[in-house]
């Protein structure tokens, strides 16, 4: 059995849970304990790292022995009951004060549900969404923690050591919030992934299908707008995809690859924690439902037969078109990202979180897939105004908005008329529309509700609830104040 050496460990080594280990051992201070249910990859990363010093485990009980107090062990595998598995021996071996991190993309039910029950033993639980893929895990992830206030004056200065690391020389993490606040955060996040990637497929299909470019050529127009305003990691490796060539065919690999995107889950998540706290984010939802379109195949075959336009697309300007879509693209981005961090409020409020919206956005400018220029931004209008009720009203988004959306509304004409799908750019629109607006149609709405339900009603010329006894004979209508 190891002497306790190790300030840190880790358990599931998987291609995540490895790297991540690796990332740690590599910073100066730590040393590392790993353990996995299969001994053949505990061996194998020992044996392919000496440099790093491992210590490795074969059991639970060596596993925590190995570790000096308070224990520390960030669990690294598939989220569900294999996690659970995991608490559970973990809860056994280690002490009152020891801590216990999920780094998988669990969702935050879940991870509130297993703060609450190992608090009961006195060991900390920390939920801590991870972002940046393998790369990330290996070489600097941007880290969103949640947890006692306790564990983070452990676990602070070790995660600190592997983040990302800001322009400015931040690391990007923040003790998010208390129990599952930090999967929460990570999963809003990547309801803003889901959004960000439908807007730039959208953009690309729009290009190419009304200028007839190539998709090398629409690579070099993204690498183009990875110098400006619209400069983000996933502009950057769109263009890498477009650049790439099939080694089989000869063909561009985007032709060759299956138009059926998958998806994990935390997009659906998203949108469905959304609904439940009366928040609208109908980019991410429509980028989330194109996704479970694009994966019917029997369906859309049998509708390839439905009508469309009889002209073909075609722009008279093809530079004047693409400038339209990287206005309308950093238009319906700006949607994306309010409607995240309106979710992130609420959800706040809902479970009694304090969360500094300016500091997410600041761990979120390196390390993980929607870093982008444009998150110093956020952070500004976030420091400028702690309570900013919507993000998009802020000087430098409102000036964005203001600027681009004649060329977004041309964009979404042009895609409707030429029957091509633009969901994410066309809701955004629709949501700025509606968010702008002096009177939406809702009056009607409740009118319906109240005919058919007694729903009641307010009136906005004087206070209190209503109903109308509603009758075949108008002038018979009579209201009431409810209260």
């Amino acid at each position: 059995m190891n002497q306790a050496a190790a300030n840190i460990g880790v358990v599931g080594l998987a291609v995540m849970g490895s790297n991540l280990a690796r990332n740690l051992a590599s910073r100066e201070g730590n040393t590392v304990a790993v353990y996995n249910r299969s001994r053949e990859k505990t061996d194998q990363l020992v044996a392919e790292h000496p440099e790093a010093g491992f210590l490795p485990a074969f059991d639970y009980a060596e596993f925590a022995a190995t570790l000096s107090k308070p224990r520390t062990a960030i669990i690294m595998v598939k989220a569900g009951r294999g996690t659970d598995a995991v608490i559970d021996e973990l809860v056994k071996v280690f002490e009152p004060g020891d801590i216990i991190v999920d780094g998988g993309n669990a969702y935050f039910p879940d991870t509130i549900r297993r703060e609450k029950a190992v608090r009961e033993t006195g060991i900390n639980f920390v939920g801590a969404g991870i972002s940046g893929g393998e790369e990330g895990a290996l070489n600097g992830p941007s880290i969103m923690p949640g947890g006692s206030d306790e564990s983070w004056v452990t676990l602070g200065p070790i995660l600190k050591s592997i983040a990302a690391v800001a322009p400015d020389g931040e690391p990007c993490v923040t003790h998010v919030g208390h129990d599952g606040a930090g999967h929460f955060v990570k999963m809003v996040h990547n309801g803003i992934e889901y959004a960000d990637m439908q807007l730039i497929a959208e953009a690309y299909d729009l290009i190419r299908r009304g200028t007839g470019k190539t998709p090398a050529e629409i690579a070099d127009i993204f690498a183009a707008w990875n110098t400006g305003e619209l400069e983000s990691y996933l502009i950057e490796i769109t263009a890498e995809v477009l650049r790439q060539v099939d080694a089989e065919t000869g063909k561009p690999l985007v032709d060759v690859i299956l138009d059926q995107a998958g998806a994990k889950g935390t997009g659906a998540w998203t949108v469905q924690t959304a609904l439940a706290l009366g928040v609208p984010v109908s980019g991410i939802a429509e980028a989330t439902f194109a996704r479970s379109l694009s994966s019917h195949p029997e369906q859309r075959a049998v509708a390839s037969a439905l009508p469309g336009p009889a002209e073909p697309f075609e722009v008279a300007d093809a530079d004047a078109f693409i400038a339209d879509v990287a206005q309308a693209l950093f238009a319906s981005k700006i949607i994306a990202y309010s409607q995240g961090f309106d979710e992130i409020r609420a959800g706040a409020a809902e479970y009694g979180w304090t969360i500094d919206l300016g500091a997410v956005s600041k761990i979120w400018r390196e390390g993980c897939i929607i870093r982008a220029q444009f998150l110093n931004r956020i952070a500004d209008a976030y420091a400028g105004e702690p309570d900013l009720p919507v993000l998009a009203t802020a000087p430098y988004f409102a000036e964005a908005l203001t600027r681009g959306q004649a060329a977004w509304r041309r964009v979404v004409v042009a895609a409707t008329v030429a029957g091509i799908p633009s969901p994410a750019f066309s809701s955004s629109l629709a949501y700025y529309d509606g968010l702008r607006a002096d009177r939406l149609p809702a009056a009607l709405v409740q009118g319906q509700r109240d005919f058919f339900g007694a729903h009641t009603y307010k009136r906005i010329d004087k206070e209190g609830t209503f109903h109308t006894l509603w009758s075949g004979d108008r002038s018979e209508i009579e209201a009431e104040d409810t209260h």
